[in-house]
């Protein structure tokens, strides 16, 4: 057995969540037609021919190529015959491997590799899922859901991104589960998200295991009702490899769970251990990025420690998490550590952790567990509204340009009033730019070309940037 399907086993019937997750993937019978792509074949092409609903079953062989998914309903389905996979690689050449636009698509038992951007990509998608699929770098993002609702991420094994493997970004109702991430800065992130669940990850040997973050100069303004339950995170202690200047230049190694600024975060259940800095860190989000957003509240409010396993945390730690250890006096390694900000938070079984700056928290409510939330996904499907070109470009703006670009800040990209400057009210010429980019920056990464999109609709986002976006 190798190491993939030794994986799976071990987590294929862990908790009575897998329960309701089967039940959703065995769900009705479909009236869909379905086309094959043998080797040799473009996926892309069977995309094109696809109607919505459609299933699309890619077979073994090795695909270069970059599939876009624009349309609504389309199951991607791998087919695995006698261990051989289909593998969409990218060669190091190509950015992305799978975008999807399109709503209720799902994608699955797809072996993607050696893309420069991302894996695996939903830009504005809703009802989406992302399962069982493996994501190898080197890449940026192996698996990022951006600006969607009603997600599931599930059963799938990610190593090697450049930020984080698994990225949650401005999302609403997701579940990440059973998944194994490890040879990347962050494992798993949810960022300036809302309603997400973490659970029954194994997350090991990252710069840092999982990360709840509310980040400044984003168009969504909060990060709240977060559960990590569950995960196995171990040993997640790899030198930082970020570029200086990059968001992850500052990822202190050694951190099991990051909790930056978000609020309701329950950390239960988990099993964390053999970090050189820290189990769990709890911050406000101006301890690890300095540029103020005063439309946000960057303290973590209502955090709730709960019962959670905690094993040989602290021992070397490194950065700003060193320099408060040094300053408190504190020896024989922190288990969990805050700066102190924020209110109404609670610690359970204090005791049984070693601890720095949570004297002020309560004490956790004997009876308080999250066990009784099964999912964060909505009950019924999120209806999908037409909008009209005004709008598109404002939902193209929040779904792709902030992966990378805040309004006044550096993320990935450079902020978006230098793009303004420099721009004008020429939308024709930023979105033919916006198509063929060059690296004009050499403090920045060059920006993937976004010929994906239909013209009308870089046209619309360009127009859009220049003449209505504003802080």
């Amino acid at each position: 057995m190798n190491r993939l399907e030794s994986f799976h086993c071990r987590t294929m019937f862990k908790t009575a969540i897998v329960a309701a997750i089967a039940a959703i993937l065995c769900g009705g019978p479909s009236m869909a037609a379905t086309q094959a792509v043998k080797s040799g074949e473009s996926i892309q092409a069977a995309v094109a021919r696809a109607a919505a609903g459609d299933r699309i079953e890619v077979y073994p062989g090795t695909y270069h190529e970059t599939v876009y998914i624009d349309r609504d309903g389309i199951n991607l389905q791998g087919i695995v015959e006698a261990g051989k996979w289909p593998v969409l690689d990218g060669e190091s050449s190509l950015n992305d491997g799978i975008l999807v636009s399109g709503h209720g698509v799902t994608i699955e038992r797809i072996w993607v590799r050696r893309y420069k951007g991302n894996g695996i990509m939903t830009q504005g998608a809703n009802n989406y899922r992302i399962l069982r699929n493996v994501v190898e770098g080197p890449c940026f993002y192996a698996i990022f859901p951006q600006f969607g609702k009603n997600g599931l991420v599930a059963y799938n094994v990610v190593h090697g991104s450049d930020d984080a493997a698994i990225y949650i970004g401005m999302s609403d109702g997701v579940d990440v589960v059973h998944n194994e991430s490890y040879a990347s800065i962050i494992g798993i992130e949810s960022e300036n998200s809302r309603n997400i669940l973490i659970a029954d990850n194994y997350i090991h040997d990252n710069v840092m295991g999982i990360a709840t973050t509310l980040l400044p100069g984003l168009p969504v303004k909060s990060a709240d009702n977060l559960i990590i339950r569950s995960n196995y995170i171990v040993h997640n202690n790899a030198k930082n490899w970020a570029p200086p200047g990059a968001i992850t230049a500052g990822a202190i190694p050694g951190v099991g769970v990051l909790i930056l600024g978000s609020d309701h975060t329950v950390v239960d259940g988990n099993v964390i251990r053999d970090h050189d800095s820290a189990g769990l860190v709890i911050a406000e989000t101006n301890f690890f990025v300095p540029t103020p957003d005063d439309k946000m509240d960057p303290f973590p409010d209502n955090a709730q420690l709960l019962p959670n396993v905690f094993l040989n945390n602290g021992s070397q730690p490194a950065g700003p998490i060193k320099d408060l250890v040094e300053a408190a006096g504190a020896g024989g390694g922190v288990d969990v550590l805050a700066t102190g900000k924020g209110h109404d938070n609670c610690v359970a079984e204090r005791a049984a952790i070693t601890s720095l700056g949570i004297n002020h928290y309560a004490d956790c409510a004997p009876t308080a567990t999250s066990a009784a939330v099964l999912t964060m996904r909505p009950k019924d499907p999120v209806v999908n509204p037409a909008y009209t070109p005004q709008q598109k470009g404002r939902l193209t703006y929040l779904a792709v340009c902030t992966g990378c670009h805040t309004y006044d800040s550096k993320l990935i990209g450079p902020p978006m009033v230098v793009v303004k400057a420099l721009y004008g009210r020429d939308a024709l010429r930023l979105a033919n730019w916006i198509a063929k980019p060059t690296h004009k920056r050499p403090d920045y990464p060059e920006m993937p070309p976004q010929n994906y999109l239909p013209a009308d609709v870089r046209l619309a986002v360009a127009t859009y940037i220049l003449n209505e976006l504003s802080h």
